[in-house]
């Protein structure tokens, strides 16, 4: 692992049980498109009203039964999009998903982010915002484009979520999940906070892995060198490895709502990254 360059003063990495070790490189494993309408926002922010016409010139009273309607502001049209993405982020989320879980990196380097879960079950509607905001983390050392074992950061992109798993049973959800005490998580994180609990739930995010497969699984289709086991967890008050982290009751929260008939994805990144 290199060492902590402009956190220097944070602790050296956290460790997991040994179950996991031999399982997983990523933060589970320590050290080691649009139509052609025109774009709505979100519901939960601002919106964007389109501005007045301008006054006819020439004698208004002479301007006929269109003239007020023309002064009004034009009506937004198209299906609802979520506001923070760009063309090339909202091109890349599945036309099947129905469910979006949008977490927002602070910046490239920050370990700080915010999530939202958005939902899409009228194609007409288009995405409407239906939990959080929540608080978040990600890695030490921000996001990246090109994740390798041990960089400490988050991969960028927009990922399956098609698994999950957890040291607790199950809070109730769709998604296939195992329970195993190979999730037990010990040892403290960068800021010296206790890791225990981390693992209790976990969402198995797609990146360099088998779709569906449980979290656990060790297969790396893109190769070991690419990292892996990119999970959602419990957060545990600092940065993470790779992962995203979210409260225990937000993951008890995501996990009762995702559904695999709504093709849930996770749509991660820095603000720039995800604007693109």
């Amino acid at each position: 692992m290199p060492r902590p360059g402009p956190r220097a003063s944070r602790r050296p990495p956290y460790t997991v049980c040994a179950a996991l070790l031999l399982l997983l490189t990523g933060c589970a494993a320590p050290g080691a498109a649009p139509g052609p309408t025109a774009v709505r926002t979100a519901a939960h922010a601002p919106a964007a009203h389109a501005p007045a016409a301008h006054a006819p010139t020439g004698n208004a009273g002479a301007a006929g039964p269109g003239a007020a309607a023309a002064l009004r502001p034009a009506a937004p049209t198209g299906p609802f999009e979520i506001r923070m993405l760009g063309q090339v982020v909202r091109s890349a989320i599945p036309a099947e998903s129905r469910q979006a879980l949008v977490v927002t990196g602070n910046s490239p380097d920050s370990s700080e982010a915010t999530a939202v879960l958005y939902t899409r079950d009228d194609p007409t509607v288009g995405w409407q915002p239906v939990a959080g905001p929540w608080p978040a983390h990600n890695a030490l050392y921000g996001w990246t484009d090109e994740h390798y074992v041990n960089d400490l950061r988050t991969p960028i992109g927009v990922y399956g979520l098609t698994a999950a798993g957890g040291r607790l049973e199950a809070p109730g959800t769709e998604l296939p999940y195992v329970q195993s005490p190979a999730f037990t998580a010990s040892g403290e994180g960068f800021d010296g906070e206790s890791l225990e609990g981390s693992f209790d739930y976990v969402i198995a995010i797609d990146y360099n892995r088998v779709p569906g497969a449980s979290p656990l699984d060790p297969t790396r289709p893109l190769g070991e060198e690419r990292g892996g086991g990119i999970w959602l967890h419990v957060d545990h008050g600092g940065p993470t490895q790779g992962c995203v982290s979210l409260p225990e009751d937000r993951m008890e929260e995501l996990l009762r709502i995702l559904d695999p008939a709504k093709v849930p994805v996770i749509v991660m990144g820095d603000v720039a990254a995800l604007a693109r």
